[in-house]
């Protein structure tokens, strides 16, 4: 009777005290599931904050990081444009091209957000362990070619509709009228094309830093419980 008792008496206390034999990561570590859907949604408000900040107003323009200059490869035509007194002409220039990058760096969003979504579980482990910018070189890597194929045309239309490809033409053309000068004829929309995306990848690559190292950047609990399993 008295044994009957006492087990009656433990019973109570049994499944607490088991819970002390259990690891406590079995309860906070974030399953396969939630890793995938955190990294995504990780790398969707990156992408969409980036973009966001880029598609301002000068938010290329009055960014050093990621302003567009003069193309470089053709540098002779700004140094000798300005010698000869056109550098108001090579400066509005500049500006229609960074203008034209923020125009179209509205259309990028949608573009980075399906690549987001085709992202595996073995990508996902892959970035949450990986270097702080992972996530960034993922999406460059996979997302390059198709941007800069769908990109060039909103990137074209825009140069367009600020005037930017008339600024360069008349540029090109001044310059190509200067005796003894060695005639040039750039591409001027690649060029755009992969100077707006880099910026874009500046930008993502900041968020991404951002979310990583700042517990205050992760917005939501899922965030919150993946980066933190991530840095133990």
């Amino acid at each position: 009777m008295k044994k009957l008792l006492l087990l009656l008496f433990l019973l109570p206390v049994l499944p607490a005290e088991a819970q002390l034999f259990k690891k406590p990561s079995a309860r906070t570590a974030p399953t396969t599931d939630e890793v995938t859907k955190g990294l995504k949604e990780a790398l969707s408000q990156g992408v969409t904050k980036g973009a966001k900040m880029v598609a301002q107003v000068d938010g290329y323009f009055k960014n050093p990081e990621i302003k567009i200059p003069f193309p470089p490869d053709v540098k002779q035509v700004e140094s000798k444009l300005r010698s000869i007194g056109m550098g108001a002409q090579v400066d509005e220039f500049v500006l229609s091209l960074n203008r034209a990058a923020e125009d179209a760096a509205k259309e990028a969003t949608p573009i980075f957000v399906g690549a987001i979504q085709k992202m595996t579980i073995e990508d996902a482990y892959a970035i949450l362990k990986g270097q702080p910018d992972a996530a960034t070189q993922y999406l460059k890597k996979t997302t390059t070619a198709q941007l800069k194929e769908k990109f060039m045309p909103v990137v074209k239309n825009s140069l367009n509709k600020v005037n930017a490809t008339k600024y360069y033409t008349d540029i090109i053309s001044n310059y190509n009228k200067i005796p003894f000068v060695q005639k040039v004829n750039p591409d001027l929309n690649s060029y755009a094309t992969d100077m707006a995306i880099q910026g874009l990848f500046v930008m993502i690559a900041k968020e991404e830093k951002n979310i990583r190292k700042d517990p205050l950047a992760r917005t939501t609990d899922l965030l919150k419980k993946v980066f933190s399993s991530a840095t133990k």
